[in-house]
């Protein structure tokens, strides 16, 4: 950045800030505009198309300058982030009118392509992995994680670099962190297809990483979770959630667990054969938004749905038990088009509670977003009573561990209006009958005219002047303005408050009163409202692990439904399974390349079987 001889405090603030944050595009606030300034203009004003203007202080140098709205933060963040750019948001952390000298200001976040909460930033039907990758100095074996912040969902696994591109390959992380030294290496490995960004070395430390799972997770042993003896694969992890508290994110509450990825649970492919198998997108086509078998075969009704199935289609089961599971359920709903009919609407009802549940931690989660939280509720109560009648087996077991969570729901339900803004600082968030002093200070915001009007009329009679008015100005506030002509029958109890040529000012104690009450009555409001609004989000910290587990049985669910309706639109049969070699099919096809002629909704789909369809009919594999 350019700089004068002598910058002012503004910019000297902005350089302090900066440089702790070199390599972000630095979004830095002032009043009502986020502003940037050198280099960082500069990129700012070709990404975003803004207009890019030179600032004098007063000497031979000048700095570029290039900003724009507040309120269109989202939109602008989202431009940077998608073009690849690092960004810092400075915010001004005290009010303006309070302040002494400059304002304080810090950054409040740092968004970079793999940590993302931004509903603009993520795409429903995709996780965003940000991964970690750990490169011994000696031996093979690489350590490896991956994050979604915006879900909660974390995996650690451990393997070679082949094992190391597949899964790069299935789960493609938004961006990847390393040691600064093996970004050669890196290149030469998995070459330069992905978003980078590199930590040094002594940051990878096996006892550093266990402190901070320890840590996040709150426990004394990572033995519950299966990965006590993944030393490669702990430090990964450790480096990853190092590098979200790096990135001014430490609001983590809803990270509560990590799984273990092992290679011998699934089918590993490499990118040639979900290229070649058309899994993602058609082989060798330009349009990656071609006939694919995801494609063909997604009609989930949920975005948490549509993510898993993705991972399901990419790992495939290697377990006998398990597959049989999920085949048994599929059967299960073929058979009963109504009851899959039900359960898609409730599940579809739901939202995306697991990216909801989510921005409780960062309290990024606004009044709208909760009450969908709690429609979600009653929804997977419905399943919940529902699937009490499934026969006994995995797929009841599974359904009944849903948590209908009745004390948050009645915490939502009793605490938030009925219409909610987007955002708490909207107002009109909490509902009336839940704190008398905010349905006091509302009675008088709302209830102003007909008041004044009231009290005009009272003190009219009282006088006897009939002509008597009660006015407001920004300078004297409320008074009651008589004529001169009617002077001599003021009461006196009126206190003069201003002389006019042809009139005098007054006001009265009752007049007074209102005004002390009236006059910033919003304010009071609104911070008694975000107060409250605070309040209901610690209560829900609490009921963050439950909802997120129902977020992940719903996931399968979805799934399950998915087939289902697939099996029956496209006339699919159950399989047959053995642990021989022999694959004996019969008039197969690849779904991508005989697409049903009519695209159907997904939560009215194959309701009713085809002619002389039978659900049980095997293929051998």
């Amino acid at each position: 950045m350019a700089r004068s001889n002598v910058d002012t405090p503004l910019m000297q603030q902005h350089r302090a800030i900066k440089q702790r944050y070199p390599d972000a595009i630095l979004l830095f606030r002032v009043g009502d505009f986020y502003e940037t300034f050198g280099e960082d203009a500069i990129v700012a004003s070709k990404v975003l198309g803004i207009t890019l203007t030179k600032r004098n202080n007063g000497a031979a140098a000048s700095a570029e300058l290039a900003g724009f709205p507040h309120h269109a933060l989202d939109s602008y963040l989202h431009r940077l982030v998608k073009a690849g750019h690092r960004v810092a948001v400075c915010d001004q952390l005290e009010d303006p009118k309070l302040a002494k000298g400059i304002v304080k200001r810090g950054v409040t976040e740092l968004v970079t392509p793999g940590v993302a909460l931004n509903d603009r930033l993520l795409e429903g039907g995709s996780n965003n992995f940000l991964a970690g990758i750990y490169f011994p100095e000696e031996g093979s074996v690489l350590g490896l994680s991956f994050l979604d912040i915006s879900t909660g969902e974390f995996f650690v696994a451990e393997g070679d670099n082949e094992y190391a591109d597949k899964l790069l390959q299935t789960l493609r992380p938004a961006e990847i962190i390393f040691q600064r030294s093996f970004q050669r290496h890196f290149k030469e490995v998995f070459g330069s297809r992905f978003f980078t960004y590199t930590l040094e070395a002594w940051l990878f430390d096996e006892a550093f990483a266990t402190d901070l799972l320890l840590k996040q997770f709150q426990t004394h042993s990572l033995k519950g979770f299966g990965i006590d003896g993944m030393k490669a694969g702990i430090i990964a992890a450790g480096a990853v959630l190092h590098y979200l508290r790096d990135t001014e994110h430490p609001h983590l509450q809803h990270i509560a667990s990590i799984q273990r990825m092992d290679r011998e649970d699934y089918l590993w492919m490499d990118k040639f054969t979900i290229r070649n198998l058309e899994l993602m997108g058609p082989a060798g086509a330009i349009d990656p938004g071609g006939a694919s078998l995801l494609k063909v075969l997604d009609n989930t009704v949920s975005p948490m749905g549509a993510r898993l199935l993705k991972r399901w289609m990419l790992m495939p089961l290697k377990d006998r038990a398990r597959i049989h599971q999920r085949l048994d359920a599929v059967e299960f709903f073929i058979k009963d088009p109504g009851l899959r009919t039900i359960l898609a609407q409730h599940i579809h009802g739901c939202g995306d509670i697991e990216r909801l549940v989510a921005k409780i931690p960062s309290r990024k989660i606004g009044p709208r977003e909760c009450w969908q939280l709690a429609r979600g509720l009653e929804h997977i109560a419905r399943i919940k009573e529902t699937s009490a009648a499934f026969p006994e087996g995995w797929l009841h077991d599974s359904l009944q561990r849903l948590d209908t969570c009745p004390a948050v729901l009645d915490r939502i339900r009793s605490t938030i209006a009925d219409t909610p803004p987007a955002a708490a600082s909207k107002g009109d968030t909490i509902r009336a009958g839940v704190h008398d002093d905010l349905d006091r200070l509302r009675k008088i915001a709302t209830g102003g005219k007909e008041y004044l009007a009231r009290l005009q009329q009272q003190e009219a009679e009282r006088s006897g002047i009939s002509s008597l008015k009660i006015g407001f100005n920004n300078v004297f506030g409320y008074y009651l303005e008589v004529t001169n002509s009617h002077k001599n029958k003021v009461p006196p109890d009126w206190m003069r408050k201003q002389t006019l040529a042809n009139a005098e000012r007054y006001i009265t104690p009752e007049l007074k009163e209102y005004e002390e009450q009236i006059t910033g009555a919003e304010e009071k409001i609104l911070a008694l409202e975000l107060e409250l609004y605070e309040q209901l989000l610690a209560f829900l910290q609490d009921a963050i692990a439950p909802i997120q587990t129902n977020g992940h049985l719903l996931a399968e669910l979805d799934c399950l439904l998915c087939f289902a309706g697939n099996a029956l639109q496209y006339n699919y049969k159950k399989p047959q399974l053995h642990e021989g070699r022999e694959l004996d099919l019969t008039s197969s096809r690849h779904p991508a390349s005989s697409p049903p002629a009519k695209p159907i909704s997904p939560t009215t789909s194959c309701l009713t079987p085809p002619p002389n369809r039978s659900s049980s009919s095997p293929v051998r594999i």
